[in-house]
């Protein structure tokens, strides 16, 4: 337990002697503050890795699969497996090169980021808040992008494309634990930790439901 801990466990009003807490709280996001070295968990520096390792395998098979597409108009996709699963559907739309070259190319760097963060992280490398928070920006950028993807995939193209959906799963994860990271430990950053983990599986449950009903004809035809 941090002393920012025994602070609030003590003074849940957050008015103590001398207004210490206030002071400590408005301190949160000074200088100092951002250059401070962040901790991370064990488990969490492995769930950022297994991540970025998934988000960097899957771009990097679309940019494949892309390159093979326009090779080849013909060729088969590993990733092809019926009118609704395939990739090849959403590659060849103007969704799947929204910036004006494909999608996938934009999640190898980003990825790669990932990865060496969660490196370093397992090497026990505390990286500074504003580290976090610069991640915690990128990222939310790329979770708005992939509500837009979700959207053109189900309600737009009628196609799902299973490597775009390992990014679609692994981005709010990879969102949910930098802003952790970016949180300051006080009752404010804990209470936004919490909500995190609650809405976190419902946003999932909300994007089931939407790809459950939108294909739900196809879906009763497997059982």
């Amino acid at each position: 337990m941090t002393e920012q801990d025994v602070a609030d466990a003590s003074e849940p009003d957050g008015l103590g002697p001398a207004a210490e807490p206030v002071a400590a709280s408005a301190d949160e996001w000074n200088g100092r503050a951002l250059t401070e070295p962040r901790a991370t968990s064990p488990i969490a520096a492995w769930v950022l890795l297994i991540t970025g390792i998934l988000g960097l395998t899957a771009a990097a098979m679309l940019t494949i699969e892309r390159i093979e597409l326009l090779i080849n108009p013909e060729a088969s996709l590993s990733c092809n497996f019926n009118p609704i699963i395939s990739c090849g559907s959403v590659m060849v739309t103007e969704q799947g090169r929204f910036f004006g070259f494909p999608n996938p190319i934009l999640g190898l760097p980003a990825f790669a980021v990932v990865i060496v963060t969660a490196v370093l992280a397992i090497g026990r490398v505390r990286l500074p808040r504003w580290y976090w928070i610069g991640l915690s920006i990128g990222t939310a950028l790329g979770w708005v992008f992939v509500h837009y993807l979700i959207f053109q995939s189900i309600y737009r193209i009628g196609a799902l494309c299973p490597y775009c959906m390992v990014v679609w799963a692994i981005t709010p994860l990879i969102l949910v634990l930098s802003v952790s990271r970016a949180l300051p430990d006080n009752r404010i950053g804990r209470s936004i930790r919490e909500w995190m983990g609650v809405l976190l599986p419902v946003w999932y449950a909300a994007v089931i439901a939407a790809g459950g009903v939108e294909f739900w004809d196809y879906w009763r035809t497997l059982f």
